[in-house]
C-alpha cells in the first residue's frame, strides 16, 4: 500500500528534526555530510524517530544541493551525499516505514538571492539521486518563496509519479511574506500537482494552528503541518527550545480538526514530541469536513499619497530638476550641515540627498537630519544602505521614516565596513539592493517584508544607484531593468566627469522609461583628484581632467574656480541630454555645489523659456 493510499484512512505521523539532534549533540558541521562519515549515527536518529511512532521519515538531505553544499566545499559530492542519505533512511526503516526524500528552499526570506535558473540546475541534481534510489515519495519544506517552490513541484511532477509534498513556511500567520494567503498558496500548489500541501518551520503549533483555521481541505490532495517545537531563546550563544512533548500531546488533537493528515516535527522537535503526536491521535480517523472559523479578509489599508507633495519623479519628468548631495557631519555640531542645507534650498535645489554613513564612517542620523531640514522647509532625500541593519532595523528605519514624513529614498548596498572607520565591524547585507527596493515597495502595498498588514500603504519614492563608470554600460542598464522590476521609480548616478561618458550613458539609458539623475562633482584640488581616479571604487576621470586640475596644483583658489568651471561645462551637456542633475557636495563645499545649483537653474530656464528657475522657487 502506498503512502497515499494510507492517508485516506488515517493521519500519519511523520519525524521531527535531525539538525536539532545532531546541534544538541554538539555537531558543528554539515550535517548532510554526515551521512557519508557518520552514518551509523544518522541511522540511529532515524530509528529513535521510528520507535516514538514515526510512519515516514525523510532522508536527510535537507541542504544536500549543490549550492548549499558549495558553503562547506562539498559540492561535487551531490551525488554521494544524497545516495548515502536514501540508504542510511531506508536501512533503518526496514519494510514498515516509508522514506521521503528531501529538499529544502533555498531562497528563504530572500526571493532575489538565487536566479531561478540556478534553483532548477540545482534542483534537478539532487532530485535524479533521490529518485535513483528508490524513495516513496519527496517532500519539499521550508520554501519561503512560492514562484521558487512552484519551480521545483513543476520539474519534479514531470518526472515522476511519486507522491509530491509540499511545504511553505511564513512568518506571519496566514500570509507568505509577499501577500499571498496561506489558503491560496497551498490551492495553487495542489492544482500544480502537489498531493499533499502544508506547513513547516518558522513557528510552533498554536501560530500554525492559526494559519490552518483559514485553509479548506483540499479537493484532492491532503493537508500536512510540521511545526517547529516553540519559539527559540538563544542562551551561551546557542540556540534552545522548549522541552514541550507535553504540550505537543495537548494539542495534537487540535491540528486533526483542522484536516491535517501527515503531522510530524521541525526545528527544536525531538523523538518525545513524536511520540506525544503519535500516542495522542492513535486510532483517531482524519476529518473529512471542515468549517473556515476564521475567513480570508483582504488587507485594508490607508492611502495617504494624496497628502504627499508632488513625487520627485513628477518633477523631474515634467522639467529639468536639480538635487544635491550634502554628507550628514562625522562631529555632533550640526550648524554648518543646517546652513549648507539651507543654501542650496534657497539655491533651487528640489532636494537635498543625505547619504547613509557613507564610506562606511559613522555620521550623523540621516534621519534625525532629514527631520530637521524638512521643518525648514527643504525637501530630504534619504539614502538607506543594506549594510548596517538586519531585516527587523531595516523595516523599523522604514516605518520610522514613514512616520516622520520623509517619503523620498534612495536605495543603495552600502560601502563594506573594511573601508570606514571601524574595519573589524560586521556589514550585514541580510538583503541586496534589489531586494531592499523589494521591500520598500512592499511597503507601499501596505505589507511588511513579512507580508503583515500595516495597516495603511507607505509613499516611498523609490530610487536606486547608478555606475556608468564601467567597461559595459549595457551591463549596469541591465542592472537597472532588473531594480525596475524590483519597483524603482528613478535611478541617481556616481559622479561623471567627461563630455563623453555623459553621451555614453544617455545613449545607453534612453530607452529605460525611468528617470535618471545623473551624478556630477566638482573637484577641488589635483590630489582629489588623484584620489577619486585611484582609490574611490566607481569613479574614473579622464587624463585631460587631471592634467587641468595638475595645472593649478598648490593654488586652492585657482582650483577651486577649475574644478567650479569644469562641472559648469559637463553641466551644459548634461541639461542637453537628462532632465535630471545630481550634484554632490566634496567636503561640505556646499558654496560650490549652491552655485553650480544655481547655474543650473539658470542654464534650464533659458532651454526652457525663461520659467524653469522660477518653477523652482515657487515649489
Amino acid at each position: 500500500m502506498t503512502l497515499l493510499d494510507e492517508m485516506k484512512n488515517r493521519i500519519l505521523i511523520g519525524d521531527g528534526a535531525m539538525g536539532t539532534l545532531l546541534y544538541s549533540y554538539g555537531t558543528d558541521q554539515c550535517y548532510e555530510e554526515l551521512n557519508l562519515s557518520q552514518a551509523e549515527h544518522i541511522q540511529k536518529i532515524h530509528r529513535a524517530y521510528i520507535e516514538a511512532g514515526a510512519d515516514i521519515i525523510q532522508t536527510n538531505t535537507y541542504g544536500a544541493n549543490y549550492h548549499k553544499l558549495e558553503r562547506y566545499g562539498l559540492e561535487e559530492q551531490v551525488r554521494e551525499i544524497n545516495t548515502a542519505a536514501v540508504r542510511n533512511a531506508k536501512k533503518a526503516a526496514g519494510k514498515d516505514t516509508f522514506v521521503l526524500g528531501t529538499s529544502g528552499g533555498i531562497r528563504s526570506f530572500r526571493p532575489q538571492s538565487i536566479e531561478l535558473n540556478e534553483i532548477k540546475r540545482t534542483f534537478r541534481e539532487q532530485l535524479y539521486c533521490l529518485l535513483l534510489e528508490g524513495v516513496d515519495g519527496l517532500l519539499f519544506e521550508t520554501y519561503y518563496d512560492l514562484e521558487e517552490l512552484s519551480a521545483v513541484l513543476e520539474i519534479a511532477r514531470k518526472e515522476t509519479d511519486l507522491p509530491l509534498i509540499t511545504q511553505i513556511s511564513v512568518q506571519e500567520p496566514g500570509v507568505m511574506q509577499n501577500g499571498t494567503s496561506v489558503a491560496e498558496a497551498l490551492l495553487r500548489l495542489e492544482q500544480a500537482g502537489a498531493d499533499v500541501v502544508g506547513l513547516n518551520c518558522r513557528q510552533g503549533p498554536f501560530h500554525m494552528l492559526k494559519s490552518l483555521e483559514q485553509v479548506p481541505l483540499p479537493e484532492r490532495a491532503y493537508l500536512s503541518c510540521y511545526p517547529n517545537a516553540s519559539l527559540p531563546s538563544y542562551t551561551d550563544g546557542a540556540l534552545q527550545y522548549s522541552n514541550n512533548a507535553a504540550y505537543f500531546k495537548e494539542i495534537a488533537p487540535s491540528f486533526r480538526e483542522q484536516g491535517v493528515r501527515l503531522l510530524g516535527g521541525c526545528c527544536g522537535t525531538t523523538p518525545e514530541h513524536i511520540r506525544s503526536f503519535s500516542e495522542a491521535l492513535s486510532g483517531l480517523e482524519p476529518v473529512s469536513e471542515k468549517v473556515i472559523t476564521q475567513p480570508i479578509e483582504p488587507i485594508i489599508v490607508r492611502d495617504r499619497a494624496k497628502e504627499l507633495p508632488e513625487p520627485l519623479t513628477e518633477i523631474v519628468n515634467r522639467r529639468k530638476s536639480v538635487i544635491v548631495e550634502l554628507d550628514p557631519p562625522k562631529k555632533l555640531s550640526t550648524d554648518s550641515f543646517m546652513e549648507g542645507a539651507k543654501a542650496l534650498s534657497e539655491a533651487g535645489a528640489d532636494a537635498v540627498t543625505l547619504a547613509d554613513n557613507s564610506l562606511a564612517s559613522p555620521r550623523v542620523s540621516n534621519e534625525s537630519l532629514g527631520y530637521l531640514i524638512k521643518q525648514q522647509g527643504v525637501r530630504p532625500l534619504v539614502h538607506l544602505t543594506c549594510r548596517d541593519r538586519n531585516l527587523i532595523g531595516l523595516q523599523s528605519h522604514l516605518m520610522g521614516l514613514h512616520t516622520l514624513g520623509l517619503h523620498d529614498i534612495l536605495a543603495v548596498t552600502g560601502d563594506p565596513t573594511k573601508v570606514g572607520d571601524f574595519p573589524g565591524a560586521a556589514s550585514v547585507y541580510d538583503v541586496s539592493s534589489f531586494e531592499l527596493i523589494e521591500m520598500i515597495a512592499q511597503l507601499n502595498k501596505g505589507m511588511s517584508m513579512s507580508g503583515k498588514d500595516l495597516g495603511e500603504k507607505a509613499s516611498f519614492t523609490i530610487g536606486a544607484a547608478f555606475n556608468p563608470n564601467v567597461r559595459s554600460v549595457e551591463r549596469a542598464v541591465q542592472r537597472l531593468e532588473k531594480k525596475i522590476d524590483a519597483g524603482a521609480d528613478y535611478f541617481m548616478s556616481q559622479p561623471v566627469f567627461s563630455e563623453e561618458k555623459l553621451i555614453e550613458t544617455s545613449e545607453a539609458v534612453k530607452d529605460l522609461g525611468k528617470p535618471v539623475y545623473i551624478g556630477l562633482m566638482p573637484l577641488t584640488s589635483s590630489k582629489n583628484a588623484d584620489f577619486l581616479h585611484n582609490e574611490v571604487p566607481g569613479i574614473k576621470l579622464t587624463d585631460q581632467v587631471r592634467e587641468r586640475m595638475a595645472a593649478v596644483s598648490g593654488d586652492r583658489e585657482k582650483s577651486h574656480r577649475e574644478g567650479i568651471a569644469m562641472t559648469k561645462s559637463l553641466i551644459d551637456t548634461a541639461l542637453d541630454l537628462f532632465n535630471g542633475i545630481y550634484l554632490i557636495t566634496p567636503f561640505m563645499r556646499y558654496e560650490m555645489t549652491a552655485e553650480l545649483t544655481r547655474y543650473a537653474n539658470e542654464q534650464a530656464a533659458k532651454r526652457a523659456g525663461g520659467n524653469q528657475y522660477v518653477t523652482n522657487k515657487l515649489h
